[in-house]
């Protein structure tokens, strides 16, 4: 069994999947305007889904993470979660790619070409399609007409998106939400990283710095 977190965006969500056997999600989505709560929910979502799977820790072979792009706390919450979790359980631990599991969940549902595309505030996103972050109006000079656009980024700048030929789901579909449970199949045939070197996918430097010394 696999335990699979995610906290790159604002919803926090957590699963357990195994081949053939239990594949159970939940997740917190914060009200529009709401501060995302991942320190708080994370480790009851993870107790959760344990229970409502009928399982416990001794069931779990490896925990998978999404390790971003995304939020600068979230992603420090989740992965220090995950690491201590790995490091008190003796668990493998594998990071993936949020842009990933969003992409690979809405192909598989879908059928289409999927551009990932995660809201970076500062009116910019983080996509599949580059590896920092771009403007709106980069992002749809490099969609290919008649792709599916997925996430809070394109939801955001939908206008910007399918007026450059991309294809964006209604705003609650829920092939714009990370899936843990997505996070748990990639995280399946993913090689374990060592525990101290999985680090986030921040893509741009944070805001606050340390002051310089005299």
């Amino acid at each position: 069994m696999i335990l699979g977190l995610d906290t790159a965006t604002s919803a926090t969500t957590a699963a357990v999947y195994a081949p053939g056997g239990p594949e159970v999600e939940r997740r917190d989505d914060p009200e529009p305007g709401a501060r995302p709560a991942h320190a708080g929910r994370l480790l009851r979502l993870v107790e959760d889904v344990l229970g409502e799977a009928g399982a416990s820790w001794d069931d779990v072979e490896r925990i998978a993470v999404g390790i971003g792009p995304g939020g600068f706390t979230g992603l420090r919450i989740g992965i220090a979660t995950a690491r201590g979790l790995a490091q008190t359980r003796g668990l493998p631990l594998v990071g993936v790619s949020t842009l990933e599991a969003l992409a690979s969940a809405a192909r598989a549902e879908s059928g289409r070409e999927v551009v990932a595309v995660i809201d970076a505030r500062r009116g910019e996103v983080f996509t599949s399609l580059a590896d920092a972050p771009l403007a709106p109006e980069e992002l749809a000079a490099r969609i290919p007409p008649g792709a599916l656009a997925v996430g809070d980024g394109a939801v955001r700048f939908r206008d910007e998106l399918e007026q450059a030929g991309a294809l964006v789901p209604v705003d609650g579909s829920g092939l714009h939400r990370v899936s843990a449970l997505q996070v748990c199949r990639l995280g399946a045939t993913a090689d374990p990283a060592d525990r101290d070197a999985l680090l986030p996918d921040y893509r741009r430097e944070p805001d606050a710095k340390p002051p310089r010394l005299p």
